[in-house]
């Protein structure tokens, strides 16, 4: 990613403001995403296809629109293997066990856990790449199996209570986070060679190619592009809006506003709060009830994301408490 133009006193403040604010932006297409899925009113292989379908034109059309992004071809013909490999076995598998998770958990559930991708990235970065575990990333690390364990402990409690047991769409959406990790961290080379917006696009371009066809022959949906306008309006814009806001536009905004701030990895971690943005979509349209075990995760993976990023702070802090109390 490019940096913002410089001057001798460093990026100006409206270009740091703007780009903060894209990424912000971009955190809410994702963190709306679970919400606008439940609007669609669709299963979760079916919304896979039209958000795929859509959000992968979309995309064609914004790299075809931009000169050093419109060679979608020529990446393909050097490197066609990983670039397919990636696109569908990484992102696109992901997103599709996204979508099945919410045909049995809460918009609060599978927002919550899929926020954990960002630390699964480090311990899979520690495997592939070799990158030390620091102790700030063991402390967000702690919250992530917090979170787990909390939202576990929320679907087994959804079965005793005599309900459908949520833990399904838990599971599911850990593997989300867990491949979706994977593909971030080995899709970084391909990023670097071929820009975001190409790889994002290949994403979701070939990732609606193959789509289609399976959930065509496992759950017999064989999804009319034509049908689209033939819908109710509401969920004829639940469905667009899916593939343009929360996946083309979200995912560009999200992408150029990581890309101008001063500090990318502080940026990064606007991508926690899309639990907290998604509960109160949840809990304000949706009318969902948010119960102790989601609310507890939520406070986990956030509070010690949180730890993490003051960590160098808090420990100067109690370092200095010490050193006043030994020498009192």
């Amino acid at each position: 990613m490019s940096s913002p133009s410089t001057s001798l006193d460093g990026p100006s403040k409206t270009m740091i403001y703007l780009a903060y604010l894209a990424a912000f932006a971009g955190v809410c297409g994702h963190a709306s995403s679970e919400f606008v899925v439940k609007l669609t009113g669709l299963q979760g292989a079916e919304v896979t296809v039209w958000r795929f379908g859509l959000g992968g034109l979309a995309l064609v059309l914004v790299a075809l629109a931009q000169k050093s992004t419109r060679d979608l071809i020529t990446p393909l013909r050097q490197d066609f293997v990983p670039i397919v490999a990636l696109s569908i076995g990484g992102m696109a598998f992901a997103q599709f066990l996204f979508h099945l998770a919410l045909d049995y958990a809460s918009v609060v559930q599978v927002a919550t856990m899929v926020t954990m991708m960002p630390i699964f990235v480090v311990f899979v970065a520690r495997i592939v790449e070799k990158t030390p575990v620091t102790a700030p990333k063991m402390v967000s690390g702690v919250g992530a199996f917090l979170g787990c364990l909390f939202l576990l402990t929320d679907g087994v409690l959804d079965k005793l209570e005599g309900g459908a047991s949520s833990l399904p769409g838990v599971l599911l959406a850990l593997g989300c986070g867990a491949i979706g990790a994977v593909y971030l961290v080995l899709v970084r080379p391909w990023i670097k060679k071929y820009g975001a917006i190409r790889m994002t696009t290949y994403t979701f371009a070939l990732g609606g190619v193959v789509l289609w066809p399976l959930v065509g022959a496992l759950w017999g949906i064989w999804v009319d592009p034509l049908s689209l306008f033939d819908r109710p309006g509401g969920q004829m814009a639940a469905i667009l809006t899916l593939g343009i806001w929360n996946t083309c536009i979200g995912f560009i905004l999200w992408l150029w506003g990581l890309g101008h701030v001063p500090d990318p990895a502080r940026g990064n971690y606007l991508f926690f709060l899309k639990p907290v943005i998604a509960a109160i979509l949840a809990t304000f349209i949706l009318h969902t009830e948010i119960t102790w075990p989601q609310l507890a995760a939520i406070l986990a993976i956030t509070g010690f994301v949180l730890g993490e990023i003051f960590y160098d702070e808090i420990r100067g802090m109690l370092t200095r408490r010490k050193a006043a109390r030994d020498s009192g």
